[in-house]
């Protein structure tokens, strides 16, 4: 299993999300505290928008574990960005250790990470590529079954007839994970999923927190709203309208003390939007529900 981050607000450093807070991700790289291996050392990647130069989000991916690489350290001092994705890995015994294995991973304006794993990955390989149209088939360039599940999320989003960009994702999300399910399922295989799935377009997120194991409970995650970051003073009054709104970091581990930390419901998507607080809906069905009772009462 791995640990992510997901970060959408007002522009911040890459520095201030994934080195500095007290249980930073270099920190979980090293010592999670709730995973029972706490090293996370097969290598690290972090993307993030830059909408005034390019639509496409940039990603720095490495072998290399996150606590012992110096460009990472140098290239997140000086970076800032507002939307921002980071994950370090434990690599499962199927996908080995190279860079086209690292997450995240980018298709169009689009990133996807993933911590858990497809239940007997290996098995339904096959059935899962042949499923999906070209253009996600050619967007598989490693082993994971964390990258083959992007190309269902990919193939559920060219399928979708959503208008709303931010509830497209998460449809096709969920739509992905219940294809997921059915693959292993058709394939005899009893072993469960976890589908902690985050993706974003630079705009809106969408994170799942789930697994079908029975009576089990999904890989750890969080959110915080609010300015847990100190903000860069943006240098355009368009860039500072688009950063308006509700800063929200989501991470598979508190990465601070603060108790303002909130989990997300097991068996739910979060749905992340500049303009609103967070949103959630069902992991399978896409259906929308009431957001969790502290969340409410702030």
């Amino acid at each position: 299993m791995c640990r992510l981050m997901l970060y959408l607000g007002p522009e911040t450093r890459l520095s201030s999300l994934i080195i500095e807070p007290t249980h930073s991700l270099i920190r979980q790289s090293t010592h999670s505290l709730e995973r029972e291996e706490p090293l996370n050392g097969d290598g690290f990647g972090i993307g993030w928008y830059s909408p005034d130069h390019a639509t496409e989000p940039a990603v720095f991916r490495s072998i290399t574990p996150a606590w012992n690489n110096r460009n990472l350290q140098n290239l997140a001092r000086v970076v800032a960005s507002d939307c921002v994705l980071a994950h370090v890995r434990a690599a499962t015994q199927s996908s080995g250790v190279n860079e086209a294995n690292c997450h995240p991973f980018r298709w169009r304006q689009y990133l996807c990470m993933h911590n858990g794993d497809v239940g007997d990955f290996r098995l339904v390989r096959r059935k899962l590529l042949a499923s999906v149209c070209d253009e996600a088939f050619g967007n598989v360039y490693g082993s994971t079954d964390s990258e083959h599940f992007f190309a269902l999320f990919i193939d559920s989003l060219l399928e979708s007839v959503e208008i709303d960009p931010a509830l497209r994702m998460a449809r096709a999300l969920a739509r992905a994970i219940s294809r997921a399910l059915r693959l292993v399922h058709e394939a005899g295989s009893a072993e469960a999923s976890y589908l902690n799935v985050a993706i974003s377009d630079g705009d809106c997120a969408v994170i799942s927190r789930f697994t079908d194991e029975k009576d089990g409970t999904p890989e750890s995650l969080y959110y915080f709203m609010g300015e847990l970051y100190p903000a860069v003073q943006l240098r355009r009054a368009e860039a500072a309208k688009r950063s308006a709104g509700h800063p929200v970091t989501v991470s598979s581990e508190r990465l601070t003390d603060d108790d303002r930390w909130i989990e997300v419901p097991p068996g739910q998507i979060i749905i992340l939007r500049r303009d609103r607080p967070p949103e959630f809906v069902d992991a399978i069905t896409g259906a929308a529900r009431t957001a969790p009772a502290a969340h409410q009462a702030s």
